[in-house]
Order: structure tokens, then C-alpha cells, then sequence
């Protein structure tokens, strides 16, 4: 800690009239860019998701199959190279590749919104999947590091609020766009934002070299993105391929013996792009598995209501983007609250609560049925966002304040990948119980509605309550994981502050 001190000054010296390469700039710069990046890249995944059906229709393409790519595509690469980025980032310095990272979503956007094939498409989405892992690898760890330790958990409290607009505006967005403008101006709308956020972040944010020292290590770097993103390609094509077949077990056979090779690489050498005794850690532990395990809760909220709301109770897609609303706005209203009393009291009990409040949600978003009232289905929603806005910005705090100084990017990198993980692990697990259980019967029950007579509306009332069974277990399960989440947070202990306090 003493080094790191001694030596940071020199780097402010050699160019003192240049902005950007001084060594503590203004708090306010740094969280406004790194806000920015985070919305932009989030903002991104939720436009795609609600024009891909128009995307589909430019290029004729079938809606399952090589389409899917244009988003499984941008999240699998985005996985496979978290982790190593956020080490890679500990090394040179976490603002040059949070610039290289927005410069590479920036192009990838115009490349997506010119592309004239979907084959095209997919190549300029990678390389935007790219961008994305540079930009949230490093986001975290720079919004810790431009403020005092006893305001983390406001500053990542803003960063959640980011996450929550970014996923609330994306829908009807996306929605406008596509309606009024073209689905190329989906990705378009990113590049002005890229091109003035870059030349800020050229002007105000420094470009001082990492504080760490050591080696990359680029055989774990290889393991460790194969085994992550084989295990996200497996788990969202997993409903599509048949959760027995054979290129489903042969994708999480390769990513298992590659995380496998990985844990053995990562114990060997001197610097090593996890390292493995931060899991020592109990609050670091803690924090990373209720972080999983609140995203595989919550993110099947946005999977699993648009089947409820259009197959099962006939809205539109522009009307049931409005109903999803509430949950990502409830988050952004209490998130930066709790990331402040976090700054007071800790997430020992702030982080638990919040996961608590999430089961509670999902068990009564398991009670809707096919006469629920807007109000009855919004207030369960807004439910679930106070929850997540209670967890989400506590147990960052705490996962990140439980890594040194020089371990940072990575800690960051950890956290991005429990998230996407997370993530990939809800549309799995609740895809399988919903879709297992007799759900995709929502899709005939429409149908026969059309139909006269009594047999159509003995046919419906059934196909009805096969809906609701599934949709129902799917919900109960994911309440469970969000209880399991809360017991994770709550046995994390007492959080230590020392090496914080040196920062």
C-alpha cells in the first residue's frame, strides 16, 4: 500500500497542465462516463431483445436459429472475457480500457446499423460484445476508485440506477424506433453518446498505468473464457436443443473440463487472472454467490411475464413493455438510497433484506392468473424492484470493498460474470419448469379462443390452467433461489475495513 502511494505521485508530475493524466480527477467526471458506458451497454441488450422480431422479418430470417445469434452472440462473448479483462485491467490501467472498450461498442454499433446481411449483423454484435465486457469488466472498480471508501455504496448506487433505466427505457425505446424510425436506428442511437462520452472521457479521465505487477497468464485466460462462455452457449440454447442432446452436453462437457483446467492452471503460476484466495473471503464469497443467485431469481421476471402477457392475457407487445416498467424503475428509485445507508451501516443486513423482499415479490407474481388487475400485477413488480434495489448496491459495495487495491479490476470482472451467469442460469432453469410443465400451451390457447362452442371454450379453460400451473412453479422456484440468495448475504459476517481505509 505504501508503494502505491509513493509512486503515484511521480506519474501526476510528468504532465501536470494535461487533465487527463492526473491521478485523482473529478469524482463527478468519472461517475458521470462510467454511468454512461453502463446505460449505453444495457440500454443496447434491452433494445435488441424487443426488435429482434422486426430484424427477423428485414433479413427473412426465421425467428429461432441464426437469428438468436444477434443476442446470444453479444452475451456469450461478453462472458467468455470478462474475467480476464478485469485482470488485464488491474495491470495497464482501468481508463484505457474502458476508452478502448466504448471506442469498440461505438464502431460495432455502426457496423450492426449497416449491415447489410444478419450474418454481418452477428460479426458487428461480437465485436460490440467485445466493447461491452471491456466497458463492464472496469465500470465497477473506476466508480470505487474516483470516490472516498465512505461513499462506495452511493457511488454504485448510481451505477445500479444506470443498469435500471437502461433496462426500463430499452423496451418502449426500442419500441418508438422501430415504429417510427428504422431497427438499424437501434443501433445507431448508441454512436452520438459513444462519440461525446469518448471525447470527455479523453479530456478528464486519467491514464495512469496499473497498480499491479506480474505476468499474464494466457493459458487460464484461455480456459477461463472458453469454460464461461461454453457455459453461457449451453445454457440459453439448452431449451432450444433439447436439455438431453448431444450438442447440449458436449458444449457443457467442454466447458467443464475447461473451467476444470482452468481451477488447476490458476493454482500454478505466480499471477494468475483469478485469484483464488479472494473466495477465501467470506464477505467476498458471500457477496458473489447471493449475486448469482439474485439474477437467477430475478432475471426469469423478464422472461417469463411476456408469455404471460401476451400469450395468456392477449396485450400487445408495446402494452406489455409499459407493464414491465415498474420493477426497473422501483430499483432505480431505492438503489441509490441503499448504496448510501450501506456507506452507514453495512450490507449485513440491508443485502439480506433485499433478497428476502424478492421471494416474497416472486411468490405473489406466482399468484397472477388470467383476471389479475394492471394494479395487482404493478405494485408485485414494484415489489420485486425494492428488493433488487436493496440487494444490488449493498452487496456490490461490500464484494469490492472486500478486494485490495490492486485487485480491483478483477474483483469487478468477478461481479460482471456472476451477473451474466447469473442471468443465463434464470432463462435456463425457468425455461425448463415453465416450458417443461406444459407453458408452451399459451401459444394454442390463443388460438383457441377463435374457436366456437363449448368444446373451444372447454379446450381454452384447460390449455388455461396448464398455462398457469407452469408459469406458477416456474415463479415458485425462482423464489426459492432469491431465499437461498438471502441466506448466502446473511451468513457473509463482519465486513473489514483496513486495507480500505488505505486506498
Amino acid at each position: 500500500m505504501t508503494s502505491i502511494l509513493q509512486t503515484e505521485p511521480r506519474v501526476d508530475t510528468r504532465a501536470p497542465r494535461n487533465p487527463a493524466s492526473q491521478r485523482a480527477p473529478h469524482p463527478g467526471a468519472v461517475l458521470a462516463l462510467v454511468w454512461t458506458g453502463l446505460f449505453m451497454t444495457t440500454l443496447d441488450a434491452s433494445i435488441v431483445n424487443i426488435g429482434l422480431p422486426t430484424i427477423a422479418r428485414a433479413f427473412g430470417s426465421p425467428l429461432s436459429g441464426t437469428i438468436e445469434w444477434v443476442i446470444i452472440g453479444y452475451l456469450v462473448v461478453a462472458a467468455g472475457l470478462l474475467l480476464t479483462v478485469g485482470r488485464v485491467s488491474d495491470m495497464v490501467g482501468r481508463t484505457p480500457i474502458w476508452m478502448v472498450g466504448l471506442g469498440l461498442f461505438t464502431l460495432a454499433s455502426v457496423l450492426c446499423g449497416a449491415a447489410p446481411s444478419v450474418q454481418l449483423l452477428i460479426l458487428a454484435r461480437l465485436l460490440q460484445g467485445v466493447g461491452a465486457a471491456l466497458v463492464l469488466a472496469t465500470g465497477t472498480a473506476m466508480l470505487t476508485g474516483a470516490v472516498p471508501p465512505n461513499q462506495h455504496g452511493r457511488a454504485l448506487g448510481l451505477g445500479a440506477l444506470a443498469i435500471a433505466l437502461g433496462t426500463s427505457v430499452g423496451p418502449t425505446l426500442g419500441g418508438l424506433i422501430t415504429e417510427h424510425l428504422s431497427w438499424r436506428w437501434i443501433f445507431y442511437v448508441n454512436v452520438p453518446i459513444g462519440l461525446v462520452a469518448l471525447t470527455a472521457a479523453y479530456r478528464f479521465l486519467p491514464r495512469g498505468t496499473g497498480r499491479g505487477r506480474g505476468r499474464f497468464d494466457p493459458l487460464g485466460a484461455l480456459l477461463l473464457g472458453v469454460g464461461v462462455a461454453g457455459l453461457t452457449l449451453g445454457l440459453s440454447f439448452g431449451g432450444e436443443w433439447g436439455w438431453g442432446s448431444a450438442g447440449l452436453l458436449g458444449t457443457l462437457a467442454i466447458a467443464v473440463a475447461a473451467l476444470t483446467g482452468a481451477l488447476v492452471v490458476e493454482r500454478q503460476v505466480a499471477d494468475p487472472i483469478i485469484d483464488l484466495t479472494l473466495f477465501r473471503n467470506r464477505v467476498f464469497s458471500s457477496g458473489i454467490a447471493s449475486m448469482t443467485l439474485s439474477m437467477l431469481a430475478l432475471f426469469s421476471v423478464g422472461f417469463l411475464l411476456p408469455f404471460y402477457f401476451e400469450e395468456l392475457r392477449g396485450f400487445s407487445t408495446a402494452h406489455s413493455g409499459w407493464l414491465l416498467t415498474p420493477m426497473p424503475l422501483a430499483l432505480a428509485v431505492v438503489a441509490p438510497i441503499a448504496g448510501a445507508a450501506s456507506d452507514r451501516l453495512g450490507s449485513r443486513l440491508i443485502a439480506p433484506l433485499g433478497l428476502a423482499i424478492n421471494a416474497v415479490a416472486l411468490s405473489l407474481l406466482a399468484q397472477l392468473d388470467a383476471t389479475s388487475s394492471t394494479r395487482d400485477i404493478a405494485w408485485r413488480l414494484a415489489l420485486a424492484g425494492i428488493g433488487q434495489g436493496l440487494f444490488q448496491a449493498p452487496n456490490t459495495r461490500a464484494v469490492m470493498d472486500a478486494a485490495s487495491a490492486t485487485e480491483q479490476g478483477a474483483a469487478s470482472g468477478i461481479l460482471a460474470t456472476a451477473r451474466i451467469t447469473g442471468q443465463a442460469f434464470s432463462v435456463a432453469v425457468s425455461g425448463a419448469v415453465f416450458l417443461g410443465l406444459g407453458g408452451s400451451a399459451g401459444a394454442a390457447l390463443i388460438v383457441s379462443r377463435g374457436n366456437g362452442g363449448h368444446s373451444g371454450l372447454a379446450t381454452a379453460l384447460a390449455l388455461e390452467s396448464t398455462f398457469l400451473h407452469a408459469f406458477h412453479a416456474a415463479f415458485m422456484v425462482c423464489s426459492a433461489f432469491a431465499a437461498l440468495g438471502a441466506l448466502a448475504a446473511l451468513v457473509r459476517g463482519r465486513e473489514g475495513r483496513e486495507f480500505v481505509q488505505g486506498r
